[in-house]
Order: structure tokens, then C-alpha cells, then sequence
């Protein structure tokens, strides 16, 4: 299998004039191979989107990346041009964004606003582009897609307008795929659904995708491998079946700990009084300090964890690595 995306030790920053920008990212690094699924989960705030962002090049004004390298099938996308950039989004990378209803366009139809990608990276004609984009619309899954071309993003249900973004991020048939939570405020079935479609055209195209999700239910079913996030640093890797059944961090346990699993009767009614909760809120910006980020809310914390400073990333299995200087204790 050949490497897609390669992210190594990508550092991100909020500028803050000429002081040294304030860390949001520190040295994060994973691969993505084609054909297969690396997902990138944590709570809000622990730097998922704002990855997503930087491979891109969408971060938003007074981010700035401070150090790293992201390569795309070899090529430095840091160092690329923005003409360079914007060939390549939409074309080699593409990005199904969180929140479909404000990422659409209200004032265009749907079939204007697949249509203008396979133009602008394409140059079809009006005829090819209408015909191409019937095809995706039918690819997805939505009926009718003849009549769906002059629709308006506000006549589509919640569902049909995240697979109309899913048509418009693969309609050139990307190398690369970033899912930023695609089924955000999607109810359970539609989300079943969306994964589903996913995980049909992933084996149809060999796309890489990154999955952003906080669901570690998503992550068992569609993710090779996975990479827990927390206050902008990787806490926990490997993959995604070794780190779900044999979780090391308090973090990523604490995480499982909150996944309902399917019970009936009185074994449901204790499912649910025994879900877990992980006190305290992510630290925020500015105020994190050389030590571990979890410490204040890790319940295994001891004075070995309060006197030394972040643990590096050490080897827990052979694809599985985990930063706590106690993990082998908690294996135990």
C-alpha cells in the first residue's frame, strides 16, 4: 500500500503579535494509506478540526503552522504555493465539512454547486458537468437526483444535504478525504446510513480518508487505525481494533467508558446508570504547561505523574503507542 498523507510533527499556533504563538498543535504525526481509514478523536477543543484545517489550508486568520511537515503523495503541502493549493482542493483533497447546512451555499442550487467543481477542475462542458452530476447525486444515494439538481439546499433534509456533500468532495475523485464529523446533529438511523455510503465508496475508490469523529462506535466500525487527541497532542495510537479492546490511557478509557452498548431489560436500565463520565473540561489555550494535559483530570495520577513532564509516546504493542508514564500499571 502506498502513503496518501503523511503528517509529521505539525505544530500550530494563535499568533499573538510578536510574542511566540500559543501552542494548539504540538507535534502531532500519523500516515493515512490508501484504501484505508485513520480516525482523529477527542472532545471539542482537543485540535481534530484545526488539523483538518491545517492539511487544507484553510486555517483561520492568526493560526499559523510553527513547525512540521504534511505530504501529500510526497509533496510538501506547507511550502506549496496558494495557486498550488487551490488545484489541489477539490482535485487530490477533498473535505466533507461539519456542519452541511452552513458549508452549502443557500443562494445557489445544489446542481450549481457540484457542478462549479467538476468545471473548475475538470472544464467540462454544460452537458458533461449536468450528466456528472446526476451521476454522484445517484451515487450517493439520493432519489430523484434529476429533480434535485434546481433544489436549494434548504428544501433537503438534514441527510440528503450532508450526501450532497459528500458528492461535492468526491466528484473528482480525491486521493485524500477528511471527514470533519459528517453526521453531526444527523439522528442515528441517517447516521448508520452516511457511514454506510462511506465506507461503500472508500472500497470502490481506494480513497484515503481521515474520519474526525468523537464516536469510538464509528471508529470500530469504519477505522484501520486511530489517534486520540487531547489538548493538541496525540495521547494514544495504534491500530484502531488493539486501542478500543486494549485502551491504555486514562484518557481513551475514560472515553470508552462512555459508549452505551446494547442491553435489554434490567441489564439496560444498568447500562445506562453505569455510564462513565470524565470530570473536568479540556484545558484551554494559553494555559497549558510542559506536564501531561490530563493530569488535573486523571483519576490515576500519582507524584511520579506530577513531577515529570509530558511522556513521550512509548511503544505499548507492536502498532499501539500510548503517552502515560503509568500505562503499564493500568494494563495490569
Amino acid at each position: 500500500m502506498s502513503t496518501v498523507l503523511q503528517v509529521d510533527n505539525l505544530c500550530v499556533g494563535i499568533a499573538s503579535g510578536n510574542r511566540t504563538p500559543v501552542p494548539v498543535l504540538e507535534n502531532l504525526s500519523f500516515e493515512v494509506q490508501r484504501g484505508r481509514t485513520m480516525a482523529l478523536v477527542g472532545e471539542s477543543g482537543c485540535g481534530k478540526s484545526m488539523t483538518a484545517l491545517a492539511i487544507m489550508g484553510l486555517l483561520p486568520e492568526g493560526f499559523v503552522v510553527t513547525g512540521g511537515r504534511i505530504l501529500l503523495e510526497g509533496e510538501d503541502l506547507l511550502t506549496a504555493s496558494r495557486r498550488r493549493l487551490r488545484s489541489l482542493r477539490g482535485n487530490a483533497m477533498s473535505m466533507i465539512f461539519q456542519e452541511p447546512m452552513t458549508a452549502l451555499n443557500p443562494l445557489y442550487t445544489i446542481g450549481d454547486q457540484i457542478g462549479e467543481v467538476l468545471r473548475w477542475h475538470r472544464n467540462l462542458g454544460r452537458a458533461d458537468t449536468r450528466e456528472q452530476t446526476i451521476a454522484f447525486l445517484r451515487a450517493v444515494q439520493i432519489p430523484a437526483p434529476e429533480r434535485r439538481l434546481n433544489a436549494y439546499p434548504h428544501q433537503l433534509s438534514g441527510g440528503m444535504r450532508q450526501r450532497v456533500m459528500i458528492a461535492m468532495a468526491l466528484a473528482c475523485k480525491p486521493r485524500l478525504l477528511i471527514a470533519d464529523e459528517p453526521t453531526t446533529a444527523l439522528d442515528v438511523t441517517v447516521q448508520a446510513q452516511i457511514f454506510d455510503l462511506l465506507a461503500k465508496l472508500q472500497d470502490e475508490t481506494e480513497t484515503a480518508v481521515v474520519l474526525i469523529t468523537h464516536d469510538l462506535g464509528a471508529v470500530s466500525e469504519l477505522a484501520h487505525e486511530v489517534s486520540v487527541l487531547y489538548a493538541g497532542r496525540c495521547i494514544e495510537s495504534g491500530v484502531s481494533h488493539e486501542v478500543i479492546e486494549h485502551a491504555r490511557h486514562p484518557y481513551t478509557r475514560g472515553l470508552l467508558a462512555c459508549v452505551p452498548h446494547l442491553a435489554l431489560g434490567r441489564q439496560a436500565a444498568k447500562v445506562w446508570s453505569d455510564l462513565g463520565e470524565i470530570p473536568g473540561m479540556v484545558p484551554p489555550l494559553g494555559s497549558r504547561g510542559p506536564d501531561c494535559a490530563f493530569l488535573a483530570r486523571c483519576s490515576y495520577a500519582d507524584d511520579i505523574c506530577r513531577a515529570r513532564p509530558q511522556p513521550p509516546l512509548d511503544p505499548a504493542g507492536p502498532q499501539h503507542t500510548v503517552s502515560c508514564w503509568r500505562h503499564a500499571e493500568i494494563a495490569a
